[in-house]
Parts: structure tokens; C-alpha cells; sequence
């Protein structure tokens, strides 16, 4: 029997992970970490040691993978406001987190993570994570480009300058 009788969990940072990819639906498996078979399977970036196939999306909203296989959805180091700390020696020392404990572990252990061209960066504003809805292409962009950068400003602050 399939687990996803029952409604899909609503995820904060990541509230349409199936129009985004997120989770695949094109076949049943066996969930790595309740080990229940399940037709609704999460196919983005999940970090940890042990190799992890298949987790339902029911085991990313309780925390269970994460827990389970000490592993997690986000890089800490891709997180707007989340910064790596070193010591003298350039050793790792932590990291820094201007956010609540709960708050940075809902976005890293219990939201579907997404992936990226390069690297993953989950964005912040306004003191909460920014929730993903989707890809943007050239296309959604190219004829609002004032609204995203102003490259003579740019380049004037980088003492570069414009040849026409």
C-alpha cells in the first residue's frame, strides 16, 4: 500500500514542491527512511554520508531523514545570514546564525531543497527565509532588467568603466 493516500504536508520555504520538481511522481519506491512504499518522492539535493535514494515527502516534514541519516536539505553555508566561522588557523570553528534555532532547522531539515545551476542559495528578507516557488528563466527576466541591477551604478562602485 502507498503512503500518499493522505494529503501532501505543506512545506513553509518550499510551499508548491511539486511544481517545482521537488518531489517525482513517475513511479512507486520504498522510502529510505520509514521504509514505506510511496508514489510521491523527493529527487533534489539531500547532504549526508549514507547514500539516500528515495525519501517521502511525509519523512522531510517531521524531520525524520534529516535525524534518521544526520544529513540536510540546505547547505548551511548557501543561506543568506548564515555564515561559516574559522579560527586562526583558517580551521572550521562553527557557524554563525543570525536566525532562531528553529527557524534554521525547519528551512535545513525539514524543507525540500531545490536545485541550482551552480550552487543552491536560499535567500532571506525581512528576518525569515524567502520561500521557493519556482525557476526563473531569461524570458521572465530579460524586459525587467532595471529592476534587478543597474550596471553603470555596478560598474562605477567596482571602478570600472563603460566603453560604448
Amino acid at each position: 500500500m502507498t503512503q500518499n493516500i493522505r494529503p501532501l504536508p505543506q512545506f513553509k520555504y518550499h510551499p508548491k514542491p511539486l511544481e517545482t520538481g521537488a518531489f517525482e511522481q513517475d513511479k512507486t519506491v520504498e522510502c529510505d527512511c520509514c521504509e514505506q512504499q510511496t508514489s510521491v518522492y523527493y529527487s533534489g539535493p539531500f547532504y549526508c554520508v549514507d547514500e539516500v535514494e528515495h525519501l517521502c515527502p511525509w519523512c522531510i516534514a517531521d524531520g525524520s531523514a534529516a535525524e534518521k541519516f544526520a544529513g540536510s536539505f540546505q547547505d548551511d553555508a548557501s543561506i543568506e545570514g548564515v555564515e561559516f566561522e574559522y579560527d586562526e588557523e583558517d580551521e572550521f570553528a562553527g557557524i554563525k546564525n543570525t536566525y532562531p534555532d528553529e527557524m534554521l532547522k525547519e528551512l535545513v531539515e525539514r524543507t525540500p531543497g531545490y536545485h541550482g545551476w551552480q550552487q543552491e542559495f536560499w535567500l532571506a528578507h525581512c528576518g525569515d527565509f524567502c520561500a521557493f516557488i519556482g525557476y526563473v528563466g531569461w524570458n521572465d527576466i530579460k524586459d525587467r532588467l532595471d529592476e534587478f541591477a543597474n550596471l553603470e551604478e555596478d560598474c562605477e562602485n567596482f571602478g570600472i568603466r563603460i566603453l560604448i
